[in-house]
């Protein structure tokens, strides 16, 4: 375990003397001893002019300080809904540093909490993440109030955060009790993102915390404040920074090309904002994945929390949310991920102790335990994933599409220009096929040629070097395996629960490959990959198949230097987006990847932190 890595600590909650909400950590109490709600309403809520000045907008964003049990949030959401003239759309945005687990914040709510938040408080309840380090998006009211839960060390967590803030809830601990939170670094960083006209409030009235609120762009003035306390209130006075993109029209359609995993991901998300949306490919439903009966989306973890596994674990979490409910294209079934020998197995147990995920979400099982979570044995240990994903790739992509506000188009995309203020796709023969002033272009290896035809490939070298390679997928009879698998078995190669009366065995991978097809080679290559990862009995029956007489799969890779993704703005073509080289992790991307770039058209806060967002974005 590197030094960068700080383990999420949840918070510990004990009571003091007087039964109030205490933490021992900071030796300091929850919320108000009196009156919690009246505190949120009077502090934060009328010392930011709310709901007043969140009226006649589109939308509003708040960032918070502390999310603790919630209070401030619920009673701002309680107020929104109150108000016939309310902002269109309502974001928040919280740092938590050490979140409540489900189970005590609900015992927390129970006793503690107001009678007028406790509605909504089920609400939220119903959709609290697991305490996982980085961003979880909520969404209620259909999406038009959002909840972007920051988990992590205020000083790691605020730099991280791109938003467009026009109101501060300064909450938390007393400065004196965690000064960490009220550092210059932290509230400095946080006004970074505020709009021309952001306001502040905090109950938190000592000169030291004006002082440094004053030097971070903000008119400070001191209040009376709740119960006979002061309080901070203040208004922008120094010039905004850098914030995330916003939309010129929150209105005009959005134009995205390629109907697979990327395209459809990019399409949904669009929809669900309310944003008129035209799909453009040159084949029908499903797709490139016509006929790709199974496949699987599990999380990758490294023991130094990298890059990679933290992207992976973001994904795999917004399409955990996004999904949800498309029971006949998704299922949770778990994914039992096992190590090459069991020497790598004990140090990967090793790597989980030391990155204190929640067993939940990630425990390290034996070869035993592995086998009765499979329902069948395997050859070793390794990790279950609880949330490992079975999904139907070509059933995901049409419920996709199928969201209100799409619209489909056939053809193919030859060259991309720019006419008028909008961009046009244009066929092989240079017949305009669609135009818009946002254009997307999700449709894997073929977005080279397309940059390229329309002069825009030069100041991307990595797209540039963008290459397609082939791989194939085999259909196992599950009667021949027992049924099957209870979950996905993944290794070297991976082998998946019975659909349809088949299991999905993978996969291949055919660099050179000048088509794709189903092969006895590629065949006999998969089916002897979940052979290496089951018992002797299945494997001997997996080796016994006849290769070449199965029914399978194949398809093409969009793969990049690194295998991340390209996702994101082309600074250099305003109004071009990228959803590409998702490589051989589509199911990874595709949420994540629609919400980030409809997050940036749509004007709120980004879902996925800026470091991250730099490791991805089209170069």
């Amino acid at each position: 375990m590197t030094s960068s890595y700080i383990p999420l600590q949840p918070a510990v909650l004990s009571l003091d003397d007087a039964g109030h909400l205490y933490s021992a950590t900071y030796g300091d109490v929850y919320h108000s001893r009196t009156d919690a709600l009246g505190q949120a309403e009077q502090v934060f809520l009328r010392g930011n002019d709310l709901p007043r000045r969140w009226q006649g907008r589109a939308r509003f964003t708040v960032c918070e300080t502390g999310f603790g049990l919630g209070l401030n949030f619920l009673a701002l959401w309680r107020a929104w809904r109150a108000d016939p003239r309310r902002a269109t759309r309502l974001h928040v945005v919280s740092i938590e540093g050490h979140p409540l687990e489900r189970e005590a914040l609900r015992a927390a709510w129970d006793r503690h909490l107001p009678q007028a938040l406790r509605a909504s408080a089920d609400v939220l309840i119903a959709q609290w993440p697991e305490l996982l380090p980085g961003l979880h998006r909520l969404e209620f009211e259909g999406g038009a109030v959002t909840l972007t839960l920051a988990f992590g060390e205020a000083a790691v967590v605020a730099p991280r955060l791109s938003a467009r803030v026009d109101a501060y809830f300064f909450d938390g601990f007393a400065p004196s009790r965690n000064p960490a939170m009220w550092s210059p670094e932290v509230l400095g960083a946080l006004a970074r993102l505020a709009a021309p006209d952001a306001t502040l409030a905090t109950w938190a009235s000592a000169g030291n915390v004006r002082r440094t609120l004053a030097a971070t762009g903000f008119e400070v003035r001191r209040e009376q404040g709740y119960s006979k306390l002061h309080m901070i209130v203040g208004t922008r006075s120094a010039p905004a920074g850098p914030t995330c993109g916003l939309a010129d029209d929150d209105a005009a359609s959005v134009l995205v090309i390629g109907a697979g995993l990327a395209g459809a991901g990019v399409a949904q998300a669009l929809a669900l904002r309310g944003r008129t949306v035209t799909v453009l490919a040159p084949v029908g439903d499903a797709g490139a994945h016509r006929g790709h009966l199974a496949a699987a989306l599990t999380p990758v973890i490294a023991r130094d929390d990298n890059p990679r596994a933290r992207l992976s674990r973001a994904g795999s979490q917004r399409a955990l949310r996004r999904w949800a409910g498309m029971d006949d294209a998704v299922r949770r079934c778990g994914t039992l991920q096992l190590e090459r020998d069991a020497g790598r197995a004990t140090a990967l147990a090793q790597a989980l102790s030391g990155l204190a995920f929640p067993a939940q979400w990630a425990r390290a099982v034996d070869a035993d335990a592995a086998g009765q979570l499979a329902g069948l044995p395997v050859a070793r240990g390794g990790v279950y994933f609880r949330d490992g994903l079975l999904v139907r790739p070509d059933r995901l992509v049409m419920a996709l599409l199928s969201a209100p506000g799409i619209t489909r188009k056939t053809g193919a995309a030859a060259s991309l220009r720019q006419a008028g203020g909008l961009w046009q796709v244009c066929d092989a023969r240079g017949a305009v096929l669609a135009e818009a002033g946002q254009v997307v272009l999700a449709c894997a290896a073929q977005v080279p040629a397309l940059l390229r035809a329309g002069g825009l490939l030069d100041p991307m070298p990595r797209l540039a070097q963008m290459h397609a390679l082939a791989g194939e997928v085999t259909q196992a009879p599950a009667f021949a395996l027992q049924g099957g698998p209870r979950c996905i078995v993944g290794g070297e190669g991976y082998l998946l629960p019975e659909v349809l009366g088949w299991c999905v065995a993978g996969s291949t991978y055919a660099h050179g490959a000048q088509e794709t097809e189903v092969s006895a080679a590629g065949q006999r290559v998969n089916l002897d990959k979940a052979a290496g990862l089951m018992g002797e009995e299945a494997g001997h029956a997996l080796r016994g198949l006849p290769a070449g007489d199965l029914p399978g799969w194949a398809g093409w890779r969009a793969v990049l230097p690194g295998r991340l993704p390209a996702i994101g703005p082309l600074t250099h073509a305003p109004g071009v987006w990228l959803a590409t080289g998702y490589a051989s992790r589509g199911l990874s991307w595709s949420a994540l990847g629609g919400d980030l770039i409809a997050a940036w058209l749509c004007g709120e806060p980004l879902p996925l932190e800026t470091d991250l967002i730099g490791q991805i974005l089209p170069r």
